[in-house]
């Protein structure tokens, strides 16, 4: 990866989410995938102080689709379009060719319409679950850690870029090895203190668990897109994000709800 960049975590965030970031930190992506997994924390935090306070002001269920709506709107929606167009162009049987120039189309299909509907669903259902139990906040605060953590993972040196995407081309190599596991141990410290703070420290570990899913059916998609794309685009990396996130509170809610 070379030296650290210090202006990546700006860098990172005015791409992957629609907070306010100076004008300068556009210029450049190479600190976009490194400082991924803070930016996992920040939009984490913010959506579950949301999801928390409609839980308690509401119901549960209005709780969690406040932070799943915060979520989209932080990001722009970026990472669920990413979803839609890499279900379009891995759903149906097509050749290479075409299911590239189907994803970078921008309109949504059948296929991708179907699967977004139906993962925000889940999404909506699993933290209404988890909201009601002790520390169930933290749920929501692993899933966006962890699919920050599984974007920045197609950073690493050796990830295949698809034809013609110019992202995919531009981060790869972005992360090292070193510095990619640095974040999952200060991720793991970081939820399971927190777990531990809050006297259950059980679900931490329960937690890690789900997270550690989670990141294996984002791999399983990047391998996926490789087989199929020949490598991963800027849509995989949020269909990635969206998968992991998605299993990470599937995980959390039969564990802890």
């Amino acid at each position: 990866m070379g030296t650290v960049r210090w202006t990546g975590p700006l860098e990172s965030a005015a791409l992957l989410t629609a907070l306010p970031v100076p004008a300068r930190a556009r210029t450049s992506t190479r600190g976009v995938l490194p400082w991924a997994p803070l930016v996992g924390l920040v939009l984490g935090g913010l959506a579950s102080g949301v999801a928390v306070f409609g839980n308690r002001l509401i119901s549960p269920f209005a709780g969690a689709v406040l932070g799943i709506a915060v979520l989209a709107l932080l990001t722009r929606g970026l990472h669920l379009d990413g979803l839609a167009d890499t279900a379009d162009g891995l759903g149906p049987l097509r050749d290479r060719e075409r299911a590239l120039q189907v994803m970078h189309q921008g309109d949504v299909g059948p296929f991708g319409v179907v699967t977004l509907v139906l993962t925000l669903f889940l999404q909506v259902a699993c933290l209404a679950a988890l909201l009601p139990a002790h520390g169930g906040w933290l749920g929501l605060c692993t899933a966006v850690l962890a699919s920050r953590l599984a974007m920045a993972r197609t950073g690493l040196p050796g990830t295949a870029a698809a034809e013609g995407s110019a992202l995919g081309r531009a981060v790869v190599g972005t992360v090292s090895p070193a510095w990619l596991a640095g974040w999952w141990l200060a991720g793991a410290v970081l939820v399971t203190g927190t777990a531990v703070a809050t006297a259950q420290p059980a679900d931490g570990l329960r937690l890690l668990a789900a997270a550690a899913a989670g990141l294996l059916a984002a791999d399983l998609l990047l391998r996926r897109a490789t087989a199929r794309l020949g490598g991963v685009t800027g849509d995989v990396m949020g269909a990635m994000g969206e998968v992991a996130a998605t299993v990470v509170l599937l995980g959390a809610a039969a564990l802890l709800g």
